[in-house]
């Protein structure tokens, strides 16, 4: 073996045991030597580097971010046991005790019973499962809505582009709860679908605006003229090439419209165009806790908790979401 050094433009390659190796135009102490050197270690120690991709990063930052992870924790666990209302409620959110009329909390009822005697525990996770619901299925028909609205009008441009955002501005324009109040009237009893489609066909607009900015700057970057280049049609540049550049602000947009839409669900509930009786729903139990008068204080407070729990989880997780999935970030601190 001769004295004479081994170069080697590849800074990552690893050298063989016993072999001087240096790369080409690097100084003492270039950050290229030093990465060799790492790796030139890792080889000597039958280690292996495992490269990470950018979603394992972001999976970091968000574990990183205590806010996000204990806020995602106290979500889950709300949402299950709405899910598993019918098994974890020790009562029918129907059922009628004569012998507990406007009790207060007590240990046979958590949080107290109506004037009709039913349990306000047991109404109150039967509540949760309906909000969730509506909050859920707003949040992926609205995101599908403006992802296809803003991707057409950032990808193609032009005449498309001024049609589909003069109509996004006109959705902007309007007086959101004017409206709903209106159409919720309008179209009579409301069960968690149809309030789900309302809210959904009113609140896409912020998810298209963010689609189409990011459109419009992806759609100059140099692999999405590779791609046109190679012959790739529309559909498979933006399903395989932009949307996954896009993923990051749609689904932190997404979080922050599933809170949006389970507050514009309490409200209207609570001015009773929401979910009509008997269907349980967090904002409708205000609305009859209120009903029944002030003295009866636990029939407002804990639904109303369990509202802002809800949307501060959602609206914590979605900051957590956000600093995850900036590359611009480098250290998260919560």
């Amino acid at each position: 073996m001769t004295d004479e050094p081994i170069r080697d433009p590849n800074p990552l390659a690893v050298a063989p045991p016993g072999a001087e190796r240096r790369i080409d135009g690097a100084l003492p102490g270039d950050p290229r030597e030093l990465a060799f050197d790492a790796g030139a270690l890792s080889y000597e120690s039958g280690l292996e580097i495992e490269a990470r991709s950018q979603w394992a990063y972001a999976r970091r930052r968000f574990m990183r971010h205590r806010l996000a992870l204990t806020s995602l924790v106290v979500l889950i666990l709300v949402f299950g046991v709405g899910i598993f209302a019918n098994v974890i409620a020790p009562y029918g959110y129907k059922e009628i005790n004569l012998n507990a009329l406007s009790e207060a909390p007590s240990a046979h009822h958590l949080f107290g019973t109506d004037s009709a005697g039913r349990d306000s525990f047991s109404r109150t996770l039967y509540g949760i499962r309906t909000t969730a619901r509506v909050g859920i299925l707003v949040g992926v028909l609205s995101t599908l809505i403006g992802t296809i609205i803003g991707g057409l009008a950032g990808f193609y441009g032009g005449w498309i582009d001024n049609l589909l955002m003069r109509l996004t501005d006109l959705f902007l324009t309007l007086p959101l709860l004017a409206i709903l109040l209106t159409a919720a009237r309008f179209l009579g009893h409301s069960t968690p679908t149809k309030l789900a489609l309302l809210l959904a066909a009113l609140i896409w607009t912020p998810i298209a605006r963010i689609v189409r900015g990011s459109f419009l700057s992806l759609r100059e970057k140099e692999y999405v003229e590779a791609a046109r280049a190679a012959g790739a049609g529309d559909a498979r540049i933006i399903v395989r090439h932009m949307l996954p550049n896009t993923v990051g602000p749609i689904v932190v947009a997404a979080t922050l419209t599933i809170g949006l839409a389970i507050l514009l669900e309490a409200t209207l509930s609570f001015l009773g165009f929401g979910i009509e009786p008997p269907t349980p729903a967090l904002g409708a139990l205000l609305s009859e806790g209120q009903d029944q008068g002030i003295d009866k204080w636990w029939l407002v407070t804990f639904p109303g908790i369990v509202i802002v729990i809800i949307v501060l989880c959602i609206n914590f997780i979605g900051d957590g979401l956000r600093d995850a999935l900036d590359p611009t970030q480098r250290r998260v601190r919560a």
